[in-house]
């Protein structure tokens, strides 16, 4: 009888232990799920930062060109004195977060002149974020959108701005023609504005 007591006993005692030893290993697969549910949150945490610290750093260029350049109409504008094609002041500017200069109402385009005749003298001409690359004759911005604004020196009325045909598809800004805009060719080296707007 003593002996059947033992082996029930120990019939027993082998059941509970092979039992714990099945749902041990699911613990530790709970566990396991929830570290690395844990490493998923906390990544996304980092993530955010990054992302945050990201958009301060923008604002914080963003101020640094405003208080270097001008704001005008709710953008930061900045005159980059150096001569250069069009082409490279659009890229310039793109690589700093930023386009060519395209002003939108006759006080920004007069408030933008101002900046300029201050910045780099008042008998300079520069590059402005307007092109008829792609269509003769249809002006766009840097974005290949119409603009609704322009400023064309149209004094001279045997040849209204712009007059450059094929030739002169990049507009330019004359401080000394009180802000009119005049077409030019791409490839002449000329300062130039970008703007970049503030979010």
């Amino acid at each position: 009888m003593e002996c059947k007591g033992v082996c029930v006993l120990l019939g027993v005692l082998l059941l509970v232990s092979c039992s714990l030893q099945q749902t041990a290993p699911k613990k530790k697969l709970v566990k396991k799920d929830t570290t690395k549910d844990a490493i998923e949150v906390l990544q996304k945490q980092v993530n955010d930062i990054v992302m945050e610290l990201n958009l301060l750093k923008e604002h914080q260029a963003l101020q640094t060109v405003c208080l270097k350049g001008a704001k005008i109409h709710g953008k930061c504008y900045l005159v980059d004195p150096l001569r250069k094609r069009y082409h490279t002041a659009s890229e310039d500017c793109n690589s700093m977060g930023g386009v060519l200069g395209t002003p939108m109402s006759s006080d920004e385009n007069d408030q933008l002149r101002e900046y300029i005749s201050q910045s780099i003298g008042p008998s300079e001409q520069v590059w402005l974020g307007v092109n008829d690359m792609t269509t003769e004759g249809k002006w766009v911005d840097q974005t290949g959108g119409s603009i609704t604004y322009k400023n064309w020196d149209t004094t001279n009325s045997r040849s209204p701005q712009p007059d450059g045909g094929k030739s002169q598809n990049c507009a330019i800004l004359s401080v000394a023609s009180r802000g009119k805009w005049f077409d030019e060719n791409c490839r002449e080296e000329k300062p130039s504005v970008c703007q970049y707007n503030i979010v």
